[in-house]
């Protein structure tokens, strides 16, 4: 007699290999997220509100209402009294989990997927800072420091070979953050910005790509593949290849900035070879501003 193999021992292995990696996920966009703090005061910003937040000098436009004729007294420039915004912001991030993401081109650099996670985790973990509401694609934003776990838990790589954005819950006039390669095809980001404009949602796009992939260092006889094994190419002079692959890499971000522009958002690419402190304030201030 022949014991039936465990249906769902796969599902347990993974989860058990997820709970390992939990901790040192969390540690990382913990220790990343706190070199972004901007003081102790967070990410304030001009708008409606009770608490003070700072005098600036007048504007043409600004009525004489909003002038604090008392501080304007002691100095030749009249001033405005401007109060910190308090509503908060409902933001959606999305990291791309597809097997695309899983390449690095360096036992020594992390995978893009793995910079795409810690990235969007700390970037959570600052806007949650900030009192905004947070979530992943799919799932409702929430509020407070427990929400970073559900952050945490929902990171997760999918068995597709190319990641398409989730905006099934993006939340009217929120915003978002899209994390990926985008080396796939273009016409799922199309349609989920389409889906943002309509509803107000205004956000960034992150490319994350491997220093090999910007640079590609190929020579001789090689077989590219992707990481799924559904594509894949074989050429006897690699280095044949580079010039031409080099302009369509160009035309990909070209084309990406202007899905962007053309809905209002940001779009920045980062390499997974880099510190990921840059690619964390920039996406931070991007977000940021784009709230005021």
């Amino acid at each position: 007699m022949t014991l039936a193999a465990d249906p769902i021992a796969p599902l347990r292995r993974e989860a058990e290999l997820l709970g390992q990696s939990l901790p040192a996920l969390l540690a990382e966009a913990e220790m990343l997220a706190q070199t972004v703090m901007l003081g102790e005061h967070g990410r304030k910003r001009a708008g409606q509100g009770d608490e003070f937040w700072q005098y600036r000098p007048a504007h043409a436009g600004d009525s004489a209402r909003a002038i604090d004729w008392r501080r304007s007294a002691r100095a030749d420039t009249p001033f405005v009294r401007e109060r910190e915004w308090q509503a908060a912001q409902s933001v959606t991030l999305w990291a791309d989990p597809s097997r695309s993401m899983g390449f690095s081109g360096d036992a020594a650099r992390p995978s893009k997927g793995a910079r795409a996670r810690v990235l969007a985790l700390a970037l959570g973990i600052l806007l949650l800072k900030g009192g905004e509401r947070v979530g992943l694609a799919g799932q409702p934003p929430r509020p407070g420091r427990a929400q970073i776990v559900t952050l945490a838990n929902g990171l997760v790589d999918s068995a597709e070979d190319y990641g398409l954005p989730d905006a099934s819950g993006l939340v009217a006039h929120g915003r978002a953050v899209f994390l990926s390669d985008f080396l796939g095809p273009l016409e799922g980001l199309e349609t989920a910005l389409t889906f943002a404009a309509d509803r107000g949602v205004r956000g960034v796009l992150v490319q994350i790509l491997d220093p090999a992939e910007e640079d590609f260092p190929f020579s001789g006889r090689t077989v590219f593949e992707s990481m799924g094994g559904s594509l894949n190419h074989e050429t006897q002079s690699a280095a044949g290849l580079r010039e031409r692959y080099l302009v369509r890499l160009a035309e990909r971000k070209e084309r990406l900035t202007s899905l962007a522009r053309a809905v209002g958002w940001h779009y920045a690419c980062h390499h997974s070879g880099d510190l990921a402190h840059g690619a964390l304030l920039w996406a931070y201030q991007a977000l940021a501003g784009g709230m005021r």
